[in-house]
């Protein structure tokens, strides 16, 4: 993503699709739906979404420019927590008026969406993640990732123990390991593993991998 988004690189990026750093929307819905893309991208490697471009990307135009940047700058600040910095462009692309809203990778994570519950009568807080082309509710293992990498991490070196090696023996013979496997493999309680797993993949040594459903995995980072 450019640091300065022009007329020829948007017409680039509407032309190659949506993916992990672009959305299209025709107009402006809902906050909380056009919430969760921005938090989505501010979790991950930040994005562009485009208002007034169709799924195909076909240039359909906003009604009014003024109407949607105000609403996007009113949902970024309003409707995420923290609250999401964002540069917003407006270009005239085939005669019609596109808005371009840009979230940068923050260094605030995990930016969070306050849901009302109207029949239990409470909030609960929503974390997204942007995966290719969609903008998927994290796991918790994702979140606790996401709040760490925020973090300064004063770790200079990590003891390898029994469990560790154990880990590392059936990951040379294994693609993958979830949680709840490395909690069978050696014994110990989920958080315990969940701790291990999240700290290994902080020092680089570990990937993690969260599907379309929610379900997440870790393997080696090579």
């Amino acid at each position: 993503m450019t640091t300065e988004l022009n007329h020829q690189e948007a017409l680039r990026l509407i032309s190659e699709g949506e993916n992990s750093k672009v959305e299209f929307k025709r107009k402006f819905t809902t906050f909380e739906k056009i919430a969760r893309e921005l938090i989505a991208f501010a979790n991950s490697k930040g994005g562009l979404i485009f208002f007034g471009v169709d799924d195909n990307g076909e240039i359909v135009g906003v009604k009014s420019e003024k109407e949607t940047t105000e609403l996007l700058l009113e949902t970024a600040k309003n409707y995420c927590e923290p609250e999401i910095d964002l540069k917003v462009y407006v270009m005239e692309i085939e005669g019609k008026d596109v808005v371009i809203g840009e979230v940068k990778e923050s260094t605030h994570k995990p930016h969070r969406i306050q849901d009302f519950q109207p029949n239990l009568n409470y909030r609960t807080a929503k974390v997204f993640i942007r995966l290719k082309s969609k903008s998927i509710q994290a796991s918790r293992e994702m979140i606790k990732l996401l709040h760490t990498s925020s973090m300064e991490n004063n770790e200079a070196e990590f003891h390898l123990g029994k469990k560790e090696k154990a880990l590392f023996e059936y990951l040379d013979k294994n693609e993958r390991i979830s949680t709840r496997e490395y909690c069978k493999l050696v014994n110990i309680s989920e958080r315990r593993a969940q701790r291990v797993l999240i700290k290994l993949v902080r020092l680089g040594v570990l990937f993690l991998h969260q599907e379309d459903n929610g379900k997440i995995y870790f393997s080696l980072n090579e």
